[in-house]
């Protein structure tokens, strides 16, 4: 559609197209964000295609450093193959749908046995929530407009390739100056054009994001001469696909291949805070939130709103961590483990063998960029629903060094209050990757007494966030958990975002 074409025409074109969609939108835990009275939420999501922040930060981009300052800045992590590797199909569908590869099913950039009718873009589910609402997407690489952007969405736009991201930021500006957009979403190719053909570590590669940057300086001052721009609370994020290797290329487990960013500018983002809990689904579970479209849990949505953090017990070791002990392949430059648990919790290696490398003795608390980076390709890379710092039990790098006896060791949780005679749930993120005899055991005490087993591990489990009901004996005031990890030279155990919840 033209992006001249009146709100009105907009809606009639859309509903010939087959409707303004048809998904049941309820009230969920995810409420829409406080903002200014009478002020409307709208939202600009820039992609670039291919950046690397790191880069960007070389390039001295003015105006992408500028929404650093103001705003957010969260570097984040991909997947790796076998669950899909680091192109724009997967990586795409994962920032627009609000979750990951698993569910979204985009595995390559063919699109083959996509599920995104089961998981739309946020868009799709915005107009289904509030069908006056006007979306609008336009982007340099077309199968993000033909494909993962359905049908639903008022306008979708795949710039000829003659005109490239020039034509793409052209048809962007107009759209936000002549018309009154609620959610636009750009995406900007050359970047990645310049991995492909100089590397990330060339100039060419900065000459790039300096072109791309001021590109998105026009998009800003777009919003900020809008005539109503007073009266409205622009959400604006930008982000990337995946990252590209020095020499040029992506879809492999690398950790450059793997980088991503978000940063964002908008109501409920600390000026310049840098976090890094914030994963690649919560870009479009945050442009929902600030719509004021209430998120279904029923979506089964992998990502949580930027603007509503969750607080996390293991996160608060983050400035705790330490450079690497034993492991070589790491990084001197790279921090990222301790064995020191966060207030509250324990460790029991009473019955941990000895030896083996200093890291990964008994349950330690480390990021992906850490732990991914002591082997690459063992499936370390397909933890992606843990976020910020976890916990980790990994025979597997501990038996990399001489060892004596097995691997036991138990991590133990603080008493969390529940109700006597009621239920209660035990939630957490979990990862765990199975070889004999190896075994996962979660298990439940009350005020202090015998722990109870709740949950066994024998079997690869991917990553996933389960939630179990407790029954709570009479009288008990308390619950506590226990993870206990056996093992020898196996695989490994993650567990993340640990709590009890009294119905």
């Amino acid at each position: 559609m033209s992006h001249g074409l009146s709100r009105r025409s907009l809606l009639a074109s859309a509903a010939a197209a087959g409707g303004l969609g048809a998904l049941a939108v309820s009230a969920g835990p995810l409420a829409p964000s406080a903002r200014a009275a009478a002020r409307t939420p709208k939202v600009l999501v820039v992609g670039l295609d291919g950046a690397l922040l790191q880069r960007i930060k070389d390039a001295a981009a003015p105006t992408l450093t500028s929404l650093m300052t103001a705003g957010l800045t969260a570097p984040s992590a991909l997947y790796a193959n076998p669950l899909a590797p680091t192109s724009s199909g997967p990586g795409w569908s994962t920032v627009l749908t609000g979750v990951w590869p698993d569910k979204h099913k985009v595995v390559n950039n063919d699109f083959t046995g996509h599920a995104l009718a089961r998981y739309p873009d946020f868009m799709t589910r915005a107009e289904a929530a509030k069908p006056s609402l006007n979306t609008y997407a336009v982007s340099s690489w077309a199968p993000i407009t033909d494909t993962i952007f359905s049908a639903k969405v008022d306008a979708r736009v795949s710039t000829p390739s003659a005109e490239y991201d020039t034509g793409t930021t052209a048809r962007a500006v107009a759209r936000i100056k002549d018309t009154d957009p609620d959610a636009v979403f750009v995406q900007l190719d050359n970047i990645d054009h310049a991995g492909h053909s100089h590397g990330a570590a060339s100039s060419a590669y900065l000459d790039a994001i300096r072109t791309a940057d001021a590109q998105v300086g026009q998009l800003l001052t777009a919003v900020t001469s809008r005539a109503g721009y007073a009266a409205e609370d622009w959400l604006i994020m930008v982000t990337a696909d995946h990252g590209h290797t020095d020499a040029g290329g992506h879809g492999g487990s690398s950790r450059a291949e793997r980088q991503t960013f978000l940063i964002a500018r908008g109501s409920g983002v600390t000026a310049g805070s840098v976090r890094h809990d914030v994963r690649m689904p919560d870009v479009a579970v945050s442009a929902l939130v600030h719509l004021g479209v209430a998120v279904d849990p029923a979506w089964g949505l992998d990502g949580r709103a930027i603007q509503q953090p969750v607080p996390d017990d293991f996160d608060t070791l983050r400035a705790a961590l330490k450079p690497p002990a034993d492991e070589s392949g790491i990084g001197a430059g790279v921090v990222g483990f301790t064995h020191t648990p966060p207030a509250g919790w324990a460790v029991d290696n009473s019955r941990m063998g000895g030896g083996g490398v200093t890291e990964w003795r008994g349950w330690s608390f480390t990021t992906d960029e850490f732990w991914t980076g002591a082997q690459r390709d063992q499936q370390r890379e397909l933890n992606i629903r843990a976020r910020n710092v976890f916990a980790v039990a990994d025979g597997d790098e501990w038996s990399d060094k001489a060892v004596t006896g097995t691997f036991d060791s138990t991590l133990i949780s603080p008493a969390y209050a529940v109700r006597g005679g009621a239920a209660a749930t035990l939630t957490y993120t979990t990862y765990y990757r199975h070889q004999a005899p190896q075994k996962g055991e979660v298990l439940v005490s009350y005020d202090g007494g015998t722990p109870a087993l709740v949950k066994t591990y024998t079997a690869d489990t991917s990553s996933r966030t389960e939630s179990l009901r407790l029954q709570v004996p009479a009288g008990a005031r308390t619950a506590q958990v226990r993870f206990r990890y056996t093992g020898g030279d196996n695989w490994f155990w993650v567990i993340d975002g640990v709590k009890i919840t009294a119905s």
